[in-house]
């Protein structure tokens, strides 16, 4: 690879590094050119592009961004084959390992990004994959924040059917 080449690997890698805020780091050496197909198949389905990186690129890609980006967890998982799985969404790469592993042992997650959070190891799939989206989280405060509201509604709409029903009542005694 000439310096060219590699500066032009690294910029790319840089673009998508700035452009997610949720990468896996995987190690899914070992695995056959049909496994990797169908890996890369199930990952774009669910919106997920995976790239082979050589791990010094893809370090040097990460070193150029500021310290409070949190990329310096991820050095040490930067050894081996490494694989990078990036996402619109925290939880879907993290389903989609656990998928695919049905059928066999790799992928392994080596590391996650999930917004400057760095989850180092494959013991972390468990809580990866449970991980809410934005929109997800946002639906649950509305809802929580609808319930009270249906309650005081709830509450004063009963309240007026009630004294509606008395005011009636005491019309129609003075009525006979």
């Amino acid at each position: 690879m000439t310096r060219e080449q590699k500066a032009s690997a690294i910029e790319e890698l840089k673009e998508s590094f700035g452009n997610h805020q949720f990468f896996y780091l995987t190690d899914s050496s070992a695995m056959s050119v049909e496994q990797i197909n169908k890996l890369r198949g199930l990952c774009f389905e669910k919106g997920i592009r995976m790239q082979v990186v050589k791990n010094t690129l893809a370090q040097k890609a990460l070193e150029s961004f500021d310290e409070d980006q949190g990329y310096g967890g991820l050095y040490d998982s930067l050894k081996g084959p490494t694989t990078i799985m990036f996402a619109a969404n925290g939880s879907v790469p993290a389903k989609v390992i656990k998928e695919f592993r049905k059928d066999g042992e790799k992928p392994v997650l080596k590391a996650a990004y999930i917004d400057k959070d760095v989850f180092v190891g494959d013991d972390q799939l468990g809580i990866l994959k449970s991980l809410k989206s934005k929109e997800d989280l946002i639906g649950d405060i509305i809802l929580l924040l609808q319930s009270p509201m249906k309650n005081v509604v709830g509450s004063l709409n009963s309240g007026s059917r009630t004294i509606g029903g008395l005011l009636k009542a005491l019309e129609e005694r003075a009525e006979n």
